[in-house]
């Protein structure tokens, strides 16, 4: 049976919820959703090490994650979750530049499509994709894509200031 947890967060409450391995196939942030009750049991402790990977990234102690995925998704969707995780912390591409490194040249809709149906924000960086013009969209909402920017790019300032 698949789990949950949920916890506060400065960005508002976090819903994760895992399958039956503890690979996390689902991260809400700052909503009100809810997991359906007769689908998924929560469990707090088997979640904790997400949980603490995630409040890290968020306090601005941690660049990257380590922790099992399940995301699903078409292939397509899959391959440009794959090309968003490669985007170093700090950096963002924009929707265009994505779908020309995965060979899909004008695909940048698509690549924008993909991005915003990724079920595990955060852990799949997607708020690192962005339009040519602006920010471009994000499931959370423009507000906080740009806090989560603002959070890697003060990290990044911070320990450059560090290592003078």
């Amino acid at each position: 049976m698949p789990i949950f947890t949920r916890f506060s967060s400065p960005m508002g409450d976090i819903l994760m919820e895992a399958d039956e391995q503890h690979a996390v196939s689902r991260l809400v942030l700052g909503g009100e959703d809810e997991p359906d009750p007769e689908a998924a049991r929560r469990d707090d402790t088997a979640l904790e090490e997400a949980r603490r990977q995630v409040e890290g990234y968020l306090a601005g102690r941690r660049r990257s994650f380590s922790l099992p995925l399940a995301p699903g998704g078409s292939d397509f969707q899959r391959d440009v979750w794959s090309a968003l995780l490669r985007i170093p912390y700090g950096e963002s591409r924009t929707y265009g530049e994505l779908a020309h490194r995965l060979r899909h040249e004008g695909a940048a809709r698509a690549v924008s499509a993909a991005a915003l149906a990724n079920p595990v924000p955060l852990l799949i960086p997607c708020h690192r994709v962005v339009a040519a013009d602006g920010l471009g969209s994000y499931s959370g909402g423009q507000a906080l894509k740009d806090s989560l920017l603002s959070i890697e790019h003060s990290a990044m300032v911070d320990s450059s200031s560090c290592r003078r």
